[in-house]
């Protein structure tokens, strides 16, 4: 298989709101983790960083730019692969203990890290088998009701477990944006890991239906506006009423 330069490893696509979407085009999109970056007045925000295959720090002069608090939405191998490059970073108190000592079974790394889940390789000498998240101890730990502070912006911290115990979205009040993480993107939702849980899902599920979103930054998949949200949402519980 291919394998792709360091310098062409991350797309990155500025959006509205002092949003940009950071992406790992070479890896498949089921695999493939939305990493967010936000703009505010007196610092920045990154919302998970991906696999960790290639530096983003190094290839991705916008993290650096300025100070940046680096959030994991949890701690699965795809959206906490570079958070050890930071400086700060915030984690869900359930999720704390998993990301100062990853394994490749606590992070689900074993078993979806293989080369299928590329379209092209990482550079040498990136080895699937040998593949591990680094260790990055949290400089913060948060939790519900929390708030990412950036001076001019406002992030409430919402636990929502279900998908993992420590999963978070992140919602902006005066925005109406909603950083979602995997508890919810428009796509086929994981809800079967080894620490998912059914019951807790259904709850995060309803409280997020009642937050007035404009537009959806999920943990992956393309974003999408608040009607959307909501059909998917009522959709969701709706199939997951009829299964009991």
């Amino acid at each position: 298989m291919q394998r792709i330069a360091p310098a062409d490893w991350y797309a990155v696509k500025r959006l509205g709101d002092d949003v940009t979407f950071i992406s790992e085009p070479h890896i498949k999109e089921f695999y493939r983790c939305n990493i967010w970056h936000v703009r505010g007045r007196d610092a920045d925000m990154l919302v998970d960083s991906g696999m960790g295959v290639v530096s983003l720090r190094q290839w991705v002069p916008l993290v650096t730019e300025r100070p940046l608090t680096a959030v994991a939405s949890h701690t699965h191998f795809d959206h906490i692969g570079c958070h050890h490059e930071f400086e700060c970073r915030a984690v869900h108190a359930e999720e704390a203990e998993l990301m100062a000592a990853p394994t490749r079974l606590n992070t689900l790394a074993d078993p979806y890290v293989t080369d299928d889940i590329f379209d092209s390789l990482p550079p040498e000498p990136y080895c699937s088998a040998c593949y591990a998240v680094k260790k990055a101890p949290a400089t913060r730990i948060l939790v519900d009701g929390d708030v990412i502070d950036l001076g001019d912006r406002h992030f409430e911290v919402i636990h929502t477990p279900g998908h993992s115990p420590g999963g978070i979205a992140l919602y902006e009040k005066a925005t109406q944006i909603l950083f979602s993480g995997d508890i919810l993107y428009d796509g086929p939702l994981i809800e079967d890991t080894y620490h998912s849980d059914a019951e807790d899902y259904l709850a995060s599920m309803k409280r997020l239906l009642d937050y007035p979103v404009r537009i959806v930054h999920g943990g992956h998949f393309p974003s999408f506006d608040g009607e959307r949200y909501r059909h998917v949402i009522r959709n969701w519980i709706e199939e997951k009423q009829k299964a009991f």
